[in-house]
């Protein structure tokens, strides 16, 4: 397993990847919101900020940040993959590349919902705490933080 910065020829992969899990993800339900996914990906390659993790050649693991707004953009790994721990060897590349002291953020699933499950037990154990309940995507959702 290789975890680094994404290059442009990983959008493939990567596309592939979101493919699989963007039911999972409020906000890419269409066609046009994927193609703006993929454009957004593409313009955070060029800005050093989307890791993946790769198996042999294949993405296997995808995570967007924004170093600006310390803000943990997007996570995904894939099905079969899980439970490898490559989601946390991506937030720990991800950390560092992060300004240190500044605190960073991502959203996820409220409590109660079962989409979140995995993801608020996993931010949890990597030391986020919550934070505000807000919405995205007319989703509800909730901040995580954590003090890097």
């Amino acid at each position: 397993m290789k975890i680094q910065l994404s290059k442009p020829e990983h959008i493939n992969g990567w596309m592939a990847l979101v493919e699989q899990v963007r039911d999972a993800f409020p906000g890419l339900e269409t066609a046009e919101a994927m193609a703006e996914h993929r454009a957004t990906v593409l313009q955070f390659i060029q800005a050093s900020s989307a890791i993946c993790a790769l198996e042999a050649g294949r993405v296997v693991g995808a995570l967007l940040f924004s170093k600006e707004n310390g803000i943990l953009c997007f996570l995904a790994v894939d099905p079969a993959y899980r439970r490898q721990h490559i989601a946390r060897q991506m937030v720990d590349f991800m950390l560092t590349q992060m300004e240190r002291g500044k605190a960073i953020t991502v959203t996820t699933y409220r409590e109660g919902d079962p989409n979140g499950v995995a993801a608020r037990a996993f931010y949890k154990r990597l030391g986020f705490c919550e934070g505000r309940l807000t919405e995205e995507f007319g989703c509800p959702v909730q901040e995580f933080i954590l003090n890097h």
